[in-house]
């Protein structure tokens, strides 16, 4: 049982912006910004990317992934929750190696991802695996017990499928 953990930054609340939404919105972009374009992470020596087009807003669509939900992607709204944990996905990625953290790999589709989850905050960053370089595809709050429960199952397939090897 791993007991160190993963302490994460502080979240960025619509109310130290005054409820002001659109100041809050560029707030989150600024860092953003700073975290995935200025000051790149790396995952584990690897280069991070990002997908830029379509520009939402004049900003980048991982920024758009990062911070709206919704299945329909033209139609994506703001969510407060993943605004406020903006400051997360930067530490997960660049720390993934801490021992708290649970990494691993899956393919959806075509496309093989790599997860790191912060099980206590319940907190999910999907990575999306180029070869040359990694995209943060998304990041999320996970909220539902059974969407944690198959989660965890997943991972410890993994690294019961790794350990085999």
């Amino acid at each position: 049982m791993v007991t160190d953990y993963f302490n994460l930054p502080d979240l960025l609340t619509l109310e130290e912006c005054a409820g002001n939404f659109y100041f809050y919105y560029e707030s989150v972009y600024e860092i953003f910004k700073n975290d995935f374009i200025i000051n790149k992470p790396k995952f584990r020596g690897q280069r991070i990317g990002l997908k830029k087009y379509p520009l939402v807003d004049g900003k980048e669509y991982t920024f758009y992934h990062l911070t709206h939900f919704g299945k329909n992607e033209k139609d994506r709204l703001p969510d407060l929750q993943r605004m406020e944990r903006i400051r997360w996905p930067k530490p997960l990625i660049s720390s993934s190696d801490h021992p708290y953290l649970k990494v691993w790999q899956n393919h959806r589709g075509p496309n093989k991802r790599i997860l790191i989850y912060h099980e206590y905050e319940g907190y999910l960053v999907v990575l999306d695996d180029r070869g040359e370089y990694l995209l943060p595809w998304t990041a999320y709050l996970v909220t539902e017990q059974h969407r944690k429960r198959k989660l965890l199952i997943e991972y410890e397939t993994f690294i019961s499928a790794n350990a085999a090897q």
